[in-house]
């Protein structure tokens, strides 16, 4: 399996600079730029949208993997993928068609991302594993940064490297 190096999130960036910012992540040695985006509903905090996604795509050739931290991501999957999204990650947790969630993604041209909170078991993706191409485990609540690592992530990690064998 090939290594993959992920910036931290765009979120950490200097939004007064972020032309400077992304400019720093187009050199770096990262192959994707992670962009968290909140809605102030699924998290309590609110980050950005479509109009910032837009001038990040065009500043940057890495892969962009847009986190969404959204209620009811399958109605706004083909806007981040017009803005620039390559893989669109949406939270199992946040909706209640994940297949139409992920036939959105797919029909939008980017890749299927599925994250899960840290008190969701693996095991709620055990028969859609197969159709995704990303899991994220979040390693901490999300919607806010610097918060401590959970410890059972990485086991959860395991789990899903298990299952993913014998598929």
């Amino acid at each position: 399996m090939k290594e993959v190096k992920i910036a931290p999130s765009i979120l950490s960036a200097d939004f007064a600079k972020m032309g400077e910012e992304i400019l720093s992540l187009q050199a770096s040695g990262a192959d994707v730029i992670h962009c968290d985006v909140m809605d102030g509903v699924f998290v309590p905090n609110i980050s950005f949208g479509f109009p910032v996604m837009k001038p990040i795509r065009k500043a940057t050739s890495k892969v962009l993997d847009v986190h969404l931290m959204i209620v009811e991501p399958e109605k706004y999957v083909k806007r981040f993928v017009d803005a620039g999204a390559d893989y669109v990650t949406f939270h199992y947790e946040a909706t209640e068609h994940i297949d139409l969630c992920i036939d959105e993604i797919r029909k939008a041209g980017a890749k299927v991302g599925i994250s899960i909170k840290p008190k969701t078991e693996t095991s709620v993706l055990k028969d859609i594993l197969a159709k995704v191409d990303l899991v994220l485990v979040m390693s901490v609540e999300p919607g806010f940064g610097g918060q401590s690592f959970i410890d059972g992530s990485l086991d959860k990690i395991r789990e899903l490297a298990q299952m993913r064998e014998q598929m």
